[in-house]
């Protein structure tokens, strides 16, 4: 429940600071709420959701953050509806930081994409493997 609470404590009060400009919704199954995801690493993605994809867009968006089991793979996904790919967005420290911690914890096991959502916005997917093997790595 840590992750899914931190997400939606984060979201709220910068529904504070953007009022009407900002809508969410987390949507992460009972069974997986109590799964463990590296610090930071999904408050960094809706980070970057809000500071590059709806804080410069006049009306906002809305942001879905969602969390699903598949295959003995959690992915987690941070979809957002603002301004998409842009060359001007900023250098992209926070997510080569991200996929760096990914290597150094999960090596191969772990990923970060990212993807266009239609008809809008940036899709970034978490991929970490099963607790099972995950508890196995070094933290």
């Amino acid at each position: 429940r840590q992750a899914s609470t931190l997400v939606e404590a984060y979201l709220s009060i910068h529904r504070i600071r953007m009022g009407r400009r900002l809508a969410f919704r987390v949507n992460i199954p009972a069974s997986l709420q109590d799964e463990r995801v590296p610090p930071m690493m999904l408050l960094t993605l809706v980070e970057n959701a809000i500071k590059h994809g709806l804080a410069p867009l006049p009306r906002g968006g809305f942001i879905h953050v969602s969390a699903r089991s598949t295959n003995g793979r959690l992915c987690i996904e941070v979809a957002d509806s603002g301004r998409g790919f842009l060359s001007t967005s900023g250098a992209g420290t926070g997510l080569a930081n991200l996929r760096a911690r990914l290597a150094a914890q999960y090596g191969r096991t772990g990923s970060l994409t990212l993807a266009i959502n239609a008809p809008r916005g940036v899709i970034a997917r978490l991929t970490l493997p099963a607790p099972s093997v995950s508890e196995s790595l070094p933290a």
